[in-house]
């Protein structure tokens, strides 16, 4: 089992976002027109869109934090936005069928739609990096003019999430999870991966079958499995029954900022997860 299992280390330099001079000296005040207006299709992109963009652009997002975008239904609102966009910021993930039905109901020439395609969990640290690197450059080329404001926007970004993934490291030495065993959510795995739990299975996206639940249970006692990790978003009470039969704790985290109370930034959303895991497992 993964005992000497650690964190994630990132690298301070992030590919792609290097501050360059501009010959041009300070760039103009920005002026309502000049705006770039944002669409994200899910409130990790939104936050990170912000962040990278501060007041240059106006972001919009249309899938709530609390829901799973393949739970999704659009609104004649979602269109509206959409027709007035310049640029509609989306992962490229399978649950996200409203997205052609939006764009074609929108009906505008002008909309650019941008995949933000980075594989694994968005709750971690390399995935936020690697998603600012694609978003900085994506506003670069729709508004070259405040290159040097976007570039800046996300390597501050960068910056803090690379703390933040050391802070954590810091606040997790000594705690004794690494190598946890643990039965977790398809949509989690990556993240308590990351946390350094041994993940010694996954369930979902679809419902379990009872087969499915006695399976799991057989492996969690096999395993030694002593937390379940369900899904917010998601099938929240799909281990429910998995971790009474085991008698182990089970804790519901949350895949995107905003789905609870105070955590509408993604290190608030950070937090909160790893404080329920340690309070999960009686740290």
């Amino acid at each position: 089992m993964m005992k000497n299992r650690r964190l994630l280390v990132i690298s301070v330099v992030v590919s792609g976002l290097i501050l360059t001079p501009i010959l041009s000296g300070c760039a103009p005040a920005t002026q309502e027109n000049d705006i770039l207006k944002v669409v994200t299709s899910t409130s990790h992109l939104k936050y990170i869109a912000e962040r990278v963009g501060g007041d240059l652009v106006d972001v919009a997002n249309i899938v709530p934090a609390s829901q799973h975008p393949g739970d999704f239904d659009a609104t004649p609102d979602d269109i509206r936005k959409l027709a007035e966009a310049d640029l509609f910021l989306v992962h490229g993930w399978p649950g996200e069928t409203f997205v052609s039905g939006l764009v074609e109901s929108a009906d505008n020439p002008d909309l650019k739609l941008v995949t933000v395609k980075v594989d694994g969990n968005w709750m971690t640290p390399s995935v936020q990096v690697e998603a600012t690197n694609i978003v900085a450059q994506t506003f670069i080329q729709e508004d070259i003019e405040n290159e040097i404001s976007y570039l800046q926007g996300a390597d501050d970004y960068s910056s803090m999430v690379v703390e933040k993934n050391n802070e954590v490291q810091r606040r997790l030495e000594g705690k004794g999870i690494v190598g946890t065993p643990a039965l977790c959510s398809f949509w989690l795995a990556g993240f308590a991966r990351w946390l350094g739990l041994y993940v010694v299975d996954i369930y979902g996206p679809a419902t379990l079958t009872p087969q499915d639940t006695q399976a799991l249970i057989d492996t969690g006692r096999e395993s030694g499995a002593t937390l379940v990790i369900d899904n917010v978003h998601s099938g929240k009470d799909a281990g429910k029954a998995i971790a009474e039969e085991l008698g182990v704790a089970r804790v519901i985290l949350l895949n995107f900022p905003g789905a609870f109370d105070d955590t509408e930034t993604w290190e608030k959303a950070l937090d909160r997860n790893i404080e329920l895991v340690l309070e999960a497992l009686g740290q």
